[in-house]
């Protein structure tokens, strides 16, 4: 019995092996058995058809493609980048576009008319660009909007209502010491009278100590039908500076966050303990700012005409008389104090310390003194928490020419601070302050009194200092400091 199972064993174990032993047949040779298998698997699943086309049939089916399907179809190969970019096929969405300003019953006389000689001589992507700046409204004629200027302010009047439709927004990229780049797109904007805050309250950002650059471009995104993206669009340079440890400066704080500021407006609030980056904000005047957001490239600014005044032989006082200034305190909350002031002057006597003194506000003339609206405070948030500095707000200054162009703007935060010496006065009661600013073209001094009864801020003085080498240049002048 047991040697009967042992051979049984044996036999299925030399079963096995022989089994193993035989060669396997491959699908090749299955399918030579099988014929309807062999017609099945000898087609090349790799090989594409729609490559094989010739081009006209391609351009055909993408023909029948909108806007933002012909432009994302681009992206697929080389190919069809090149087949995507074909001029006929744009100058029809481009026609299409202008027929629709103009007359809708136009439409298809306009974008049948693709035997129209030149169209295909222009360079590849011609018609693609044209038709992108139509459909962006870069073509309107917001250079003619700009000539309207506001009677108070003095700037042009639709600089707000321009940005908003050409859906101008600013991006800010930041450079650590290691070449790594974060960018990121605007996340709050606050237009007032005569600048725009933007801020950005998130974004994967390094240690404000690890920052070596900062670039704030102006973006216009085309509105195609197709993902954020891939949408086409034109970045202008407005900024960049160079930082280090030593260019900040602290302009006020809380219990949560510092508020550090550098030139040309740019502030950033850092987290107490971390040094981390919590929010930027940048503060950007109107003076020529559509200008700067959108004719400049991604990497070179806008660069205005200069602008030089006539030299007058007749007028020995040339340059120290007929200017004007427009000033305005405010936050990203709203306006806190705005006034505009005219004929301005300095005599040469009043030339001191390389700077020509313009006095707006007289302390001895009560009837010149401004309230303020609020307290003076800046409001700021993060994507979690938000909160507001105190004595910290936004100075929006504008000095014109005789000729009431603009000659110096500022546009930057600036911080409230008490004075240093005790002042008696029999005509109002409370603490006196100073706000400052100055940079390399001049600097600004007011004094705010604190009125007890009023319970209330009040603008008692205000002194602008220009300097004296800008003004020598503009006027073609050579006035001496005294």
């Amino acid at each position: 019995m047991w040697w009967s199972l042992r051979a049984k064993r044996r036999r299925k174990m030399s079963s096995t092996h022989l089994h193993s032993q035989r060669p396997k047949r491959t699908m090749a040779q299955k399918s030579m058995k099988n014929p309807r298998s062999r017609s099945r698997f000898s087609v090349k699943t790799s090989e594409n058809y729609i490559e094989r086309m010739p081009p006209e049939v391609i351009l055909k089916i993408l023909s029948y493609l909108d806007a933002g399907s012909l432009f994302c179809i681009g992206f697929v190969n080389k190919r069809f980048q090149e087949l995507a970019n074909n001029n006929a096929m744009w100058y029809r969405f481009y026609a299409g576009q202008q027929a629709k300003k103009k007359n809708p019953r136009l439409i298809d006389e306009v974008t049948d008319g693709l035997s129209v000689v030149g169209i295909q001589e222009r360079p590849e992507g011609y018609w693609r660009k044209q038709f992108f700046k139509e459909l962006a409204g870069y073509n309107a004629n917001w250079k003619k909007k700009l000539k309207a200027i506001h009677l108070y302010t003095g700037l042009p009047s639709q600089t707000a209502q321009i940005l908003r439709s050409l859906r101008v927004r600013w991006a800010v990229t930041l450079t650590d010491g290691k070449g790594r780049e974060s960018t990121s797109e605007q996340t709050h904007v606050h237009f007032t009278d005569a600048a725009v805050t933007v801020s950005w309250s998130a974004g994967d950002w390094p240690f404000i100590d690890q920052l070596t650059v900062l670039k704030l471009h102006g973006v216009v995104r085309v509105p195609l039908q197709c993902p954020d993206e891939y949408k086409p669009g034109w970045k202008s340079l407005l900024t960049k500076v160079k930082l280090n440890k030593d260019v900040w400066k602290l302009c006020g704080s809380d219990r949560l966050v510092k508020l550090l500021y550098t030139e040309q407006g740019i502030t950033v609030g850092v987290w107490q303990e971390q040094r981390e980056i919590a929010f930027i904000m940048v503060n950007l005047h109107y003076h020529q700012l559509v200008e700067r957001s959108l004719l400049g490239s991604c990497i070179v600014q806008y660069q205005p005409a200069e602008h030089t005044a006539a030299f007058d032989d007749v007028d020995p006082e040339y340059g120290l008389h007929g200017y004007a200034a427009h000033i305005e305190l405010h936050s990203t909350a709203g306006s806190i104090a705005s006034g505009r002031f005219s004929q301005l002057f300095c005599t040469k006597d009043q030339i001191s310390d390389g700077h020509l003194q313009l006095k707006v506000i007289s302390k001895s003339n009560r009837s010149q003194h401004a309230p303020l609206c609020g307290s003076i405070s800046l409001p700021w948030r993060t994507d979690a928490l938000q909160g507001q500095i105190e004595g910290c707000c936004m100075l929006t200054l504008t000095v014109f020419d005789e000729a009431q162009i603009p000659f110096w703007c500022v546009s930057a935060p600036v911080a409230m601070t008490t004075s240093e010496q005790a002042e008696v006065s029999y005509d109002c009661t409370g603490e006196s302050f100073f706000v400052r600013y100055e940079d390399a073209e001049g600097k600004v001094e007011i004094e705010l009194r604190w009125m007890e009864d009023h319970k209330q801020y009040f603008m008692v003085s205000l002194i602008i200092f220009l300097s004296i080498s800008k003004v020598n240049k503009h006027f073609g002048r050579d006035y001496l400091p005294q």
